[in-house]
């Protein structure tokens, strides 16, 4: 690979090539991974997407903005299509890809369900003009997705987590889960996030952390 610079700040936006550095245009990054048309790359492209976006530093259009020639936007809207329906066999359910998938044209759906489709039966397949293979896309991301399970674990220490997260889902709506996740994690909030959390998700885990309430329903359940 010939942009070190690349590599090291597509590190910084969670595809473990290099290791972290300081905070950077992640819309920037990813239009510098689309033109790369590294293969390597590209392979981490759900991940850098899925990291950014979960952050809040991504921006489809600004993406695009980068983007100055048709072939290259194309690409982008492949790359996206194919991590969406990577996202979607992983069984992970962001809310704004729910958003980003409605952006597509009829040809960007249908791309989509021929990917997902692919990616189901192991088929290799055409992306952006590059022969990819399903069986390295799965665990390129696999094992990104199982490292940052790993570390939520550490963070938390708690040993069953499905049962956490079954807890969390009784309580929170899926956005209230995914923001009360971040704001744990540390990650950064956008500003209607920051908003949000305080007016309503903050109220909700003083509750949870209230020793009387806490004592009040074990005798309740008891």
């Amino acid at each position: 690979m010939k942009d070190n610079n690349l590599l090291k700040k597509v590190g910084a936006l969670g595809f473990p090539l290099f290791g972290p550095q300081d905070d950077q245009n992640a819309n920037l990054t990813l239009a510098q991974v689309v033109k790369s048309k590294d293969l390597r790359l590209w392979e981490g492209f759900p991940v850098v997407l899925a990291n950014s976006a979960e952050k809040g530093l991504f921006n489809y259009d600004k993406v695009n903005y980068y983007l100055k020639k048709p072939l290259e936007r194309s690409y982008f809207t492949s790359l996206v299509a194919l991590s969406l329906a990577l996202y979607k066999l992983f069984n992970l359910k962001f809310s704004w890809s729910d958003r980003l998938f409605k952006v597509f044209s009829k040809e960007g759906k249908k791309e989509f369900n021929m990917f997902l489709s692919k990616l189901k039966n192991d088929g290799e397949f055409q992306c952006a003009g590059r022969e990819m293979s399903s069986l390295r896309l799965k665990s390129v991301f696999g094992n990104y997705f199982n490292q940052a399970q790993k570390r939520l674990e550490d963070l938390l220490s708690v040993k069953d987590e499905l049962s956490l997260e079954y807890v969390l889902s009784q309580v929170f709506s899926p956005k209230q889960k995914e923001l009360f996740y971040k704001k744990l994690k540390r990650e950064k909030l956008t500003k209607t996030e920051t908003e949000y959390f305080s007016r309503v998700v903050k109220k909700k885990v003083l509750a949870l952390a209230n020793s009387d309430l806490h004592r009040l329903s074990q005798k309740l359940l008891g």
